[in-house]
């Protein structure tokens, strides 16, 4: 999928040019996504 197919789709969900708040959501779900990860990994390798 292309670039300006991403920001295409993106458009209805944000109010202003480009993909703005969605690129917002989809890096804020990414840290947290990795920081779980890691917190995860972290537990595991303490336990055993």
């Amino acid at each position: 999928m292309s670039t300006a197919a991403l920001v295409s789709l993106a458009a209805p969900i944000s109010g202003e040019d480009g993909p703005g708040i969605f690129l917002r959501i989809i890096l804020i779900a990414s840290f947290v996504g990795v920081g779980l990860l890691a917190w995860i990994l972290l537990r595991a390798g303490r336990n055993s």
